[in-house]
């Protein structure tokens, strides 16, 4: 089943690409490759959803957070290529979490992430990941992921 028609069979809706919020490109293609760059969660209206996982934010929150921004990327890739069906295979995954320092569960919340694109693209959904603990994000969010995909012409 194509990338497209597992969407629409999974009942996701892709949010609006967002404007990037400084002087970078939101992706780049370069050969086969599409690199997407670091996106944060946005809530209704494209506020930033913040705070400290461990903290203020829980785990099964920060998992949810992963996920939206797993959709945002989604939503860049299909602005980049046209169809999420160009997409070969997700090849790699960095997923940042604004963590309090004794955080230790920053896998849990890249799954968030995983998880999705597994939903979606099948195994072709599978990657390599990273998944790591930072200090801050920009605008205090609690989760920034960015990725490789291999892409079809």
């Amino acid at each position: 089943m194509s990338a497209e028609a597992r969407l629409k069979q999974l009942g996701l809706t892709l949010p609006q690409v967002a404007a990037p919020a400084a002087n970078y490109v939101p992706y780049r293609i370069a050969g086969n490759l599409l690199f997407l760059a670091g996106q944060t969660p946005r809530g209704a209206g494209g506020s930033h959803l913040t705070g400290k996982v461990g903290g203020e934010v829980s785990v099964e929150e920060a998992y949810q957070r992963a996920r939206i921004i797993g959709l945002q990327l989604l939503a860049t890739t299909r602005t980049a290529l046209g169809s999420l069906d160009r997409v070969d295979n997700v090849v790699k995954m960095l997923c940042m979490v604004n963590a309090v320092p004794e955080f230790k569960d920053h896998a849990k919340v890249a799954n968030g992430m995983s998880d999705l694109f597994v939903e979606v693209f099948g195994d072709a959904g599978w990657h390599a990941r990273s998944a790591v603990g930072m200090g801050s994000l920009p605008n205090q969010s609690s989760v920034e992921i960015e990725g490789i995909f291999a892409i079809r012409p």
